[in-house]
């Protein structure tokens, strides 16, 4: 209908920018704080934008232009902006209902303490309890509870995933897995190949861990192997690695993880203390309990969530969620509003991945935490094999959520409960509980409120690790780590080959143009067998 972009993208930035940053500040202000009030305004404010690119005749514009003389930009703001409203075409009572349901799933999740021993508890203190307690009865009602919240939101996670498929197959999608996934430039067969050749990379460093682990577990709790639960495992849903005989929380303790948070990226060349100054970073009632980088609006006002205590676990989130950040506040000043973001989700997981992997790192432990180098060097090996643990079990815990999830929307009356707990068996290797047959994939809140959405984390981490090995070989000097936690060279790169194109590259031209190869598992795997010696 017009070879001429850049007035429709003028005028729908005017109408869309004061709803992003409402919308955004309303969700942070739900999950700071969350009340009836503050829910209502986020949900209005999801309402608003919602609508917005619901419009029937936005959709019949953007699909009626002709791209062929457009500038590249222009091009590529065309094609995000008609997968974004392709992807709300929804009639308005459909958008009352599908905000609604998520904002009160979200209330749900932020607001419910379940109760342990006659005490409201929060999630901190049942991952304690996961973490280091040697009482198997102890441990078993701190899992259960974990999983309380399941109950209460299963109805709601249901409705929600029938209303995205209703919408889905309307649009022509079989669901909404494989439409949600196509609208984030990601083709479903590609992606499953690629989750199964890193599964069966990885197969035998995994069956040996899991061994070693099981035998050790047995040993520390008392029982057979073949007794051995699900709550014997270091966290809810056995997606984190026990720690080994080096207590690394205790080079944390009493110190100020702003403090150390601020220096690492000070020293890399990226300043933080705007952002921290925004954030919010301890735990209290009514808050979520998770940990999240968001941006109010396109233009600097990045903020941060956490539950930080005085732990390795909440300093690698520290590192991991600045990460995000530094990535939102550093893009690209010249770029137009609607390619002011990350090229991709994983793209920036692979940032904060890169970040988050460096709390128990020898040249980060010696820098910024005051470790001795004779005892950081003695320990590293360890937080080495810790951190190829975690990788690991990262990619069993991916298998059974994009699996458990492509099986929900493809069939969502099927026996959700005993799926899950057939994928648990199958990827990660831990049986059922006797008799238990609670919506336990209910208490995993991403597939409530960020569907489709997991496998990015995987994805991610193998970016990270060729992001590491290219600045090792490329870019710092003899690969020194060193000069990975504290060279500016690092904060230049990524702020000139990563943060600056924003949205203007897909995610897999960017990677190729910033590392010279496309996404592919070798680098990870590689890091894997290294550390496994």
């Amino acid at each position: 209908m017009t070879n001429d972009i850049q007035p429709f993208l003028s005028a729908l930035r005017a109408r869309v920018e004061p709803l992003e940053i409402e919308m955004s500040d309303a969700w942070w202000q739900a999950n700071v704080s969350a009340s009836e009030e503050s829910e209502m305004r986020a949900g209005n404010a999801q309402k608003a934008i919602t609508r917005l690119y619901a419009d029937k005749a936005m959709f019949e514009t953007l699909r009626g232009m002709d791209t062929s003389r457009f500038e590249a930009d222009h091009v590529r703001q065309h094609y995000l902006l008609l997968n974004t409203v392709a992807g709300n075409q929804m009639e308005d009572a459909v958008i009352e209902e599908l905000v609604d349901t998520e904002r009160r799933v979200e209330s749900a999740y932020n607001t419910y303490r379940p109760e342990l021993l006659g005490q409201p508890t929060g999630e901190n203190a049942l991952r304690d309890i996961l973490r280091v307690s040697d009482d198997s009865e102890l441990r078993r009602k701190a899992w259960e509870a974990s999983k309380e919240i399941g109950v209460h939101v299963e109805k709601d996670v249901l409705r929600l995933v029938e209303i995205r498929n209703q919408e889905a197959r309307r649009l022509g999608y079989a669901n909404y897995y494989q439409m949600s996934l196509r609208l984030q430039e990601q083709d479903e067969e590609t992606l499953f190949a690629l989750l199964e050749d890193v599964t069966k990379r990885t197969e035998s460093l995994w069956r040996s861990y899991k061994a070693d682990l099981d035998t050790r577990l047995a040993a520390r709790f008392k029982v057979t192997i073949d007794e051995l639960q699900a709550w014997h495992y270091p966290d809810p849903f056995f997606q984190e690695a026990p720690t080994g005989e080096t207590d690394f929380d205790a080079f944390y303790k009493n110190k100020n993880l702003e403090t150390l948070t601020t220096n690492f990226f000070d020293a890399i060349g990226l300043d933080v203390r705007d952002i921290l100054a925004r954030s919010d970073l301890y735990e209290r009632d009514n808050k979520c309990q998770h940990a999240f980088c968001i941006t109010v609006g396109r233009y600097g006002d990045v903020r941060v969530l956490c539950n930080c205590n005085e732990s390795e676990r909440w300093m690698g989130t520290m590192l991991h969620e600045f990460g995000h950040a530094v990535y939102d506040k550093y893009i690209g000043e010249d770029l137009p509003f609607f390619l002011r973001g990350p090229s991709h989700t994983l793209t920036t997981e692979a940032v904060a991945m890169l970040m988050g992997r460096l709390s128990r790192n020898a040249a980060f432990l010696t820098r910024y935490v005051g470790v001795p180098a004779a005892e950081a060097q003695a320990v590293s090996a360890e937080g080495n094999a810790e951190t190829a643990a975690q990788l690991l079990i990262l990619v069993r815990w991916v298998a059974v959520m994009a699996h458990f999830e492509r099986a929900l929307y493809t069939d969502p009356t099927q026996n959700l409960n005993a799926l899950w707990w057939t994928l648990v068996a199958r990827y990660q290797n831990v049986r059922k509980p006797e008799g238990g047959n609670a919506p336990d994939w209910a208490a995993k809140l991403h597939l409530a409120l960020a569907p489709v959405y997991y496998h990015n984390y995987l994805l991610g981490e193998m970016m990270a690790s060729q992001l590491l090995d290219y600045l090792q070989e490329k870019t710092l000097p003899s690969g020194d780590d060193d000069y990975l936690v504290s060279s500016p060279a690092v904060g230049d790169y990524l702020r000139h080959q990563i943060f600056a194109c924003g949205a203007r590259l897909p995610w897999n031209a960017l990677i190729e143009s910033a590392t010279g190869e496309p996404l592919n598992p070798t680098h990870f795997v590689r890091h894997l067998q290294k550390a496994a010696g």
